[in-house]
């Protein structure tokens, strides 16, 4: 009777435990001409990954992967990052685009995600406000589409 009474008391502890593992976010964003906006919605599963979706103005949805890249990131982990790239690691101006170890060092401390829509990828990098936190400390940062068009994005803190 005794451990009945413990195993009740532990499972709701155990799934509030469960679930605390998942994190989740929206943010914000804004093209610098004012003509597209976006609606971003982000979900952890893990410490330093998880996924996002941002819905744009346009009707366009993107999806996909983020990683939050740290010292004990490893190249191989952000595999899904490069998806859809083929050899334009550097496309548009954006240094530091790739499967290299300048990629670690530039964004250490960031977030790097990788979203594909209707018409392309889309891929983002935000500065965190509390790296330690990770994306539920908030942070602000950018994302292009594949036009070219960049999206300036606000994540408050949750």
């Amino acid at each position: 009777m005794k451990m009945k009474a413990i195993r009740a008391a532990l499972l709701p502890a155990m799934l509030l435990g469960i679930a605390g593992c998942t994190t989740t976010g929206s943010g914000i964003g804004v093209s610098r001409g004012g003509s597209t906006t976006a609606t971003f919605v982000w979900k952890s599963s893990g410490a330093r990954s998880g996924t996002m979706t941002a819905n744009l103005s346009t009707g366009a949805t993107y999806a996909g992967p983020f990683f939050q890249i740290t010292s004990e990131t490893t190249i191989e982990e952000l595999g899904p990052l490069w998806t859809g790239w083929g050899n334009r690691w550097r496309w548009r101006g954006w240094a530091y685009w790739g499967p290299t170890q300048s990629t670690l060092t530039h964004y250490s401390g960031r977030v790097l995600a990788n979203l594909g829509g209707p018409d392309g990828q889309m891929r983002c990098h935000f500065r965190l406000m509390r790296p330690g936190a990770g994306m539920a400390g908030g942070g602000q940062g950018r994302c292009q589409l594949p036009s070219g068009t960049i999206i300036d994005a606000t994540f408050p803190p949750t």
